[in-house]
């Protein structure tokens, strides 16, 4: 007989125990959930969270949008860079002389071509939209552009 006494009393300590425990969660959770909240009614608190929750979808779909717009003005800095230096005219040395393309992302921007002589300097740019000129590139101003669109 003392012995089934002493098999329920286990049993009865081993159920308060996990009562305690899971007690002690719910407690903790919901401390949690009233935290910051002086709404005593738990319909309520429930209320506050889900107006909340929609307002967070609200704005992380507006910081989506805000993200894309973002990426889409990315695309359309300056991405891309070549550089070739030459020398135009054989009787001047060294390679004073340069063509700098700058490019976007779509392959549109500017070729600058600066031209060195002994007695002044002369700076041309065209313009470059998806890869392509609308005036005639010169062999080194076709480098710089194909410098910069594998640059990336």
């Amino acid at each position: 007989m003392q012995n089934l006494s002493i098999y329920i009393y286990v049993i009865f300590g081993v159920w308060l125990l996990a009562l305690s425990f899971f007690l002690y969660r719910f407690f903790a959770l919901y401390k949690k959930l009233t935290k910051g909240i002086e709404v005593t009614d738990i319909k309520k608190i429930l209320e506050k969270i889900l107006v909340r929750g929609d307002e967070n979808t609200k704005n992380i779909k507006e910081l989506v949008k805000k993200i894309d717009i973002i990426d889409d003005n990315d695309r359309r800095h300056i991405q891309k860079v070549g550089l070739v230096r030459f020398n135009p005219f054989s009787e001047l040395g060294g390679d004073h002389s340069f063509c700098l393309a700058i490019l976007d992302d779509r392959d549109t921007g500017v070729v600058i071509t600066g031209l060195h002589t002994r007695d002044r300097t002369r700076v041309y740019m065209k313009d470059i939209k998806n890869g392509k000129s609308s005036l005639e590139l010169s062999a080194e101003e076709k480098k710089a552009v194909v410098d910069a669109q594998k640059s990336k």
